[in-house]
């Protein structure tokens, strides 16, 4: 048996579908937490962090907090492995370079996503905490011989990242990624309408990190460079800010909503 028909074998195989599914949960998980946080915010009733530390935090101040932190551990790593394997020996219905465009996006998601499992451990170890360092990451970058344009780049490619999410969202691409047979019929186009207004929230929050990554390079100012928290915070301070950031907390629990669909009823 060669490796490349091993990692299919694993791939294919019931635990590590469980494992994807179980980080697809984990990542409902976090986005509910971060959009009842931002909800509260939004609301006047909580001056919380609004990111993923944030949910975090949230989660470890529960009973049983730790205990359900290391579960999103090992959902992150589960989903992440899956990526990986999936970038190694899956898309192989697709043809030439659209089976490695999907495996390169396969790599990344997967790299993100142990990630992901890395930084929640070093949470769990550091006892919670901890700032945001977009800001302080972007400027050492930037002090690097062409750091301001590749922060350019990076900004520019979020937005288009986050305009096609949205765009793919409407047209109802992602349905394509359910097992509909699955699907009870009385739920079949909510689960759908629920993957719309979660996609659209998430391609908009890749899109307004991306445009602040895209004035940091422009005004040669690392602190333009926003994480999640503080774009809400700035998006919040505009006219019709709480209307704003009260649209985003729908699409970030719609995402989450998406997130748990997906782990039930995604074609893996």
């Amino acid at each position: 048996m060669t490796a490349e028909s091993t990692a299919e074998q694993v791939h294919d195989s019931t635990a590590v579908e469980g494992l994807a599914r179980l980080g697809l949960a984990s990542r409902g998980m976090v986005w509910l937490v971060v959009g009842l946080l931002a909800g509260s915010v939004a609301l006047g009733r909580s001056d919380e962090r609004t990111d993923r530390t944030g949910a975090l935090s949230a989660i470890a101040d529960k009973p049983l907090g730790e205990v359900l932190l290391v579960v999103l551990v090992v959902g992150f790593l589960g989903y992440g492995l899956w990526r990986l394997l999936e970038a190694a020996v899956g898309h192989r219905d697709d043809d030439g370079a659209k089976r490695w465009a999907h495996r390169a996006l396969s790599l990344g998601k997967g790299v993100v996503y142990v990630g992901l499992a890395v930084s929640t451990v070093q949470f769990l170890q550091r006892g919670g905490g901890g700032q945001d360092k977009t800001g302080l990451r972007t400027a050492d970058l930037m002090g690097h011989t062409g750091g301001r344009t590749t922060v350019g780049v990076v900004g520019a490619a979020l937005v288009v990242a986050g305009l096609v999410v949205a765009v793919r969202a409407l047209k109802e691409k992602h349905s394509e990624k359910l097992e509909h047979y699955r699907l009870p019929d009385r739920f079949r186009r909510p689960a759908v309408v629920i993957g719309v207004v979660g996609l659209v929230g998430r391609g908009g929050v890749l899109a307004l990190l991306g445009a602040f990554l895209v004035r940091a390079a422009v005004q040669f100012d690392p602190e333009e460079a926003k994480g999640l928290d503080a774009a809400l915070q700035v998006l919040s301070q505009q006219s019709f800010g709480r209307v704003l950031l009260l649209a985003a907390v729908v699409g970030m629990l719609g995402y989450a909503l998406w997130s748990f669909v997906e782990a039930a009823y995604r074609d893996l």
